[in-house]
């Protein structure tokens, strides 16, 4: 056992039994406990597996040295803590280890209550980037936009920050303020943002009547629910338009994603059968198939999704299934291209692994991984400036025309609201909808 400490000094007894503990837990404790307490994720363990020693070497070599030479003493759970940190944060952006209080942050975000900002995160190069703010939070009132970079937070640098230390940093009591330093690449100067925490109650899905006949439902992120909102706020627009819909527009802009079986739930709603997504890893219990139910809510009545570059996740496995299975036009831009799956894996001591075990795959076999979906028709965002109307002379102007003696059929007169207007994107998914709504009546 002494080959895990260098070579030019006397053995530590302490780091003699660390090296005894670490190939015990490599090849017995840590594989028993990961299966023991997640039964979704049951697998046979290999007693044949071979330990990289080498490697092990190296690592208790590192160990002695921090405990020896360190300018401060480092207690050996921080260290062990820190290793188990670094060894999934250096898999991916999406694996980390939670501790008890992003354990527990991460389950209330997914439940739709916690204290904070209300504000999707990730990493790019090194810095926290923000993938999208939630609908109706101080992160979207604040006008913090996908793609920002958060260089500090409060005047703590965020540079090769972890996601999980970030969420920790910025929730907090409501009411209690925070500043952010943001970076854009529209300004040449980095932007300070206070913003106050607040009670973050996510409704996940929104809906409203744009004009007769034609709603607007949003998803603002998959929680365990979502399947069930959308199914209710479908009744509620059913309800305020005093009949069933002609065509539907649904926003998955900035939806930064969330759960799985809630995006499959989703899509259940508008088809009425066919594989919606399915999941591909290296276990058994992570190959998984998700089909839909008999019956479109809608029954086949147009639809419209919007998404853009703060798409990610759930909202790209939605989108892709409906386009796949050509059940609607998919509109906006790009979206984010985050395809894997993870996994969250409780452990013994209040704390959980959160690990990529899969990628995930659209009807037609796409993996969305680093490219995102495409959108049908591409619009990016802007704002429409309307003209004066030109007055020009018309023949029922000049004097002694032809009075026409056929009355036309009478029609709806179709006008998008102001807030349709000011949103391009939005104005224009609804233009689509109504041409479809026109080709599908004269078909």
């Amino acid at each position: 056992m002494y080959f895990l400490t260098p070579s030019h000094k006397t053995p530590n007894p302490t780091l003699r039994w660390l090296g005894v503990a670490l190939l015990l837990s490599f090849t017995v404790l840590a594989p028993a406990t990961f299966a023991d307490n997640h039964s979704n994720l049951d697998y046979p363990l290999d007693p044949e597996y071979d330990l990289p020693l080498d490697e092990l070497r190296s690592f208790a070599e590192v160990y002695e040295r921090i405990k020896q030479a360190y300018v401060h003493e480092v207690a050996d759970r921080e260290l062990l803590e820190n290793a188990i940190k670094g060894m999934l944060s250096g898999l991916d952006p999406h694996s980390s280890y939670l501790e008890p209080e992003a354990f527990r942050d991460l389950i209330e975000s997914t439940q739709g209550e916690f204290g904070g900002l209300g504000i999707e995160i990730g990493i790019e190069e090194g810095y926290i980037k923000v993938i999208s703010p939630i609908d109706d939070t101080p992160a979207s009132r604040a006008g913090l936009q996908p793609h920002d970079l958060i260089i500090r937070i409060n005047d703590t640098p965020t540079r090769e920050m972890s996601v999980d230390k970030a969420m920790e940093l910025m929730r907090g009591e409501p009411g209690t303020k925070i500043e952010l330093t943001i970076q854009r690449e529209t300004l040449s100067q980095p932007l300070k943002v206070e913003l106050e925490r607040g009670l973050i109650r996510i409704t996940s899905v929104k809906e409203k009547i744009l004009e007769p006949g034609f709603g607007y439902l949003r998803i603002s992120q998959f929680q365990n629910r979502s399947g069930e909102e959308v199914q209710e706020g479908l009744a509620r627009l059913a309800k305020e338009n005093e009949g069933p819909l002609e065509g539907l527009i649904l926003d998955l802009r900035n939806n930064p994603g969330g759960v799985l079986q809630a995006a499959a739930d989703v899509v259940d709603v508008f088809l009425d059968s066919g594989l919606i997504v399915y999941t591909k890893g290296r276990l058994p219990d992570t190959q998984m198939r998700f089909e839909a139910n008999p019956g479109d809510s809608l029954d086949g009545v147009p639809l419209v999704v919007l998404i853009n570059g703060g798409s990610a996740s759930a909202s790209e496995i939605v989108a892709g299934a409906l386009q796949d299975h050509q059940r609607a036009l998919v509109m906006g831009t790009a979206s984010f291209g985050k395809g894997s799956v993870q996994t969250v894996l409780p452990m013994n001591n209040d704390r959980a692994l959160k690990m990529t075990t899969a990628l995930y795959y659209t009807p037609n076999g796409r993996s969305i991984q680093a490219e995102g979906i495409q959108p049908d028709i591409e619009v990016v965002n802007a704002r429409i400036t309307p003209l004066e109307a030109y007055q020009a002379t018309k023949e029922a102007d000049l004097d002694g025309h032809i009075n026409n003696e056929f009355k036309p059929s009478s029609s709806k007169k179709i006008t998008a609201r102001l807030d349709t207007a000011e949103d391009y994107p939005l104005n224009e998914a609804l233009n689509l909808l109504r041409g479809l709504v026109i080709f599908k009546s004269r078909h």
